[in-house]
């Protein structure tokens, strides 16, 4: 009787015998390829520097590596990831998850040699990782949300500054970084203290009269408080100018994209929201990518210029990465879990996640859950019955399916509004209920109308009927529900929730355990 070798796969066959993998670290890289391939060190470390780096290539092409597979630890993946890019192979991103139970004791060489070995049997699926000039857009959006926030940290120190001089100015503004508060701020810096003189300073569109400023700006100017505010005021016109500056790169970076509209592109739709978004780019965002993508984004409920923006600088322009909405909405862990065990449903749960997509497109449910569109709605009633998060999720989920639809295929979004969503909604409860009566042997009728209805059953008989008062009825019509019957209605709602999820599998333990978590 032949032997069968503890551990053997005869399942599993090598659909990439030129594989190879690295184990990245801050300070070394831990390389590993194919045995057949380099005999004497299969398994090699290489530093980090620039020439370590094309060492390492030139190593995997005399093995006749074609594919590398390297998990995205922090930064230190992306010099090695460019550089190997650049030499022709073909590298993929892997997330530390898919190879965390390396068998035996976990070092540096064993973790390459248990990546390489996945990779050769196709075991690993790569991160996303967007074209050249996807990548580098991405890049200065996210260089300007750090600068806009180092801003932001500024215009706190000016406000602390200001309220240290006894100098009440943010409550009579709508922002000290409005017209009226710099003028004011820089006047004052400037050697200028009399409360009358500051002001006069004040802009025509400012909603506080010029006495109320004047009383605010009556404080202390003592000398280490004005020192304060003079550095902060030069730290915050810094990043301003280098928040100016990357915005021209970004115009650079935009317009550098390929345009896939025709020539005889129509014209800008019209905008949907008047006036510029605060801490918008300072070039006109909606055309360029109009230009670029030939479909305005703008026109999605929850999608302003900026947040489209970010939008295409996480996902890119074509998003043929993922084959359908459904697979997009899956990456952005978006989409309900599908965890099966037995035939049993034991969780449909979303994932968590960390994606600046996802992130944005929450923040876009979050704006339109009280607007008066169908998304709006679609929010409200999901809000009742099953909690804001969960609403969130959903509502964010439909914005990433209209935004996949835009750009991939060219969809333009028509809101209908929320009274027509509601109708909508309305008609679908009733069709499944007429259905449901129907296969029970019941029909459903209209309910009369209220004059008909009470002048058959009026309200004094049927108080006779039931041996009570109609003073007794009327206390028990104004009577508010008590705090239990509250508990109860909130109770069975999470019940029938659960039940739902789990397609009416979960008893009553498993029932109660959901029930503790909520």
């Amino acid at each position: 009787m032949t032997k069968r070798k503890t551990g053997g796969h005869p399942d599993l066959k090598m659909v990439n015998p030129q594989a190879a993998a690295i184990d990245i670290g801050s300070t070394m890289h831990m390389a590993a390829v194919n045995p057949d391939a380099d005999i004497i060190m299969p398994v090699r470390a290489f530093g980090t520097i620039t020439q370590d780096l094309h060492d390492l290539a030139d190593w995997f092409q005399s093995c006749g590596v074609t594919s590398v597979a390297m998990e995205s630890t922090g930064v230190y993946w992306i010099p090695a990831f460019e550089i190997l890019e650049a030499h022709g192979f073909e590298v993929i991103l892997v997330n530390a998850r898919y190879a965390k139970n390396v068998p035996g004791r976990k070092t540096d060489v064993s973790d390459a040699g248990w990546l390489r070995q996945l990779h050769s049997y196709g075991l690993l699926r790569g991160s996303f990782r967007p074209d050249a000039e996807i990548a580098t857009l991405r890049a200065y959006v996210r260089q300007r949300e750090r600068l806009t926030e180092y801003a932001a940290a500024h215009i706190q120190h000016m406000q602390k500054a200001l309220m240290e001089m006894n100098l009440q100015l943010h409550h009579v503004v709508s922002g000290i970084t409005g017209a009226t508060g710099m003028r004011i701020i820089r006047a004052i810096v400037g050697g200028e203290r009399d409360p009358e003189a500051l002001a006069a300073l004040r802009d025509v569109r400012c909603k506080s009269s010029v006495d109320t400023i004047k009383a605010s700006l009556v404080g202390n100017d003592r000398e280490e408080h004005v020192f304060a505010l003079t550095q902060s005021l030069e730290l915050y016109d810094f990043y301003k100018a280098q928040i100016e500056t990357c915005d021209r790169r970004l115009e650079a970076a935009v317009a550098a994209l390929t345009v896939r509209a025709d020539d005889d592109l129509a014209p800008l739709p019209k905008a949907r929201i008047k006036g510029k978004q605060h801490n918008a780019p300072s070039f006109d965002v909606r055309a360029a990518l109009y230009g670029v993508l030939g479909t305005d984004l703008t026109q999605i409920h929850g999608l302003g210029p900026s947040l489209a923006l970010k939008l295409v600088a996480e996902c890119g322009t074509d998003l043929r990465a993922w084959k359908s909405a459904k697979h997009f909405t899956s990456w952005l862990c978006l989409a309900p879990g599908n965890k099966i065990s037995g035939g049993r449903l034991l969780s449909s749960r979303t994932r968590r996640s960390s994606s600046r997509a996802a992130a944005l497109l929450r923040l876009a449910a979050v704006t339109i859950g009280k607007s008066d569109t169908a998304l709006g709605a679609f929010y409200r009633r999901l809000s009742s019955r099953i909690g804001k998060q969960k609403a969130v999720t959903a509502t964010a989920r439909k914005i990433a399916v209209l935004f996949y639809n835009a750009i991939r295929h060219g969809m333009t979004y028509q809101d209908q509004g929320a009274a027509a969503y509601d109708e909508r909604h309305r008609q679908r409860v009733l069709s499944n209920l007429q259905r449901r009566a129907k296969i029970m042997g019941y029909a459903l009728a209209p309910i009369p109308e209220t004059a008909e209805h009470r002048d058959m059953f009026p309200a004094a008989r049927l108080c006779q009927v039931m041996d009570v008062s109609m003073r007794g009825l009327r206390a028990f019509r104004s009577r508010p529900a008590s705090r239990r019957q509250r508990s109860d209605m909130v109770m069975l709602a999470h019940i029938k929730e659960q039940s739902r999820l789990s397609l009416g599998s979960y008893g009553r333990p498993r029932m109660t355990e959901e029930l503790k978590e909520i």
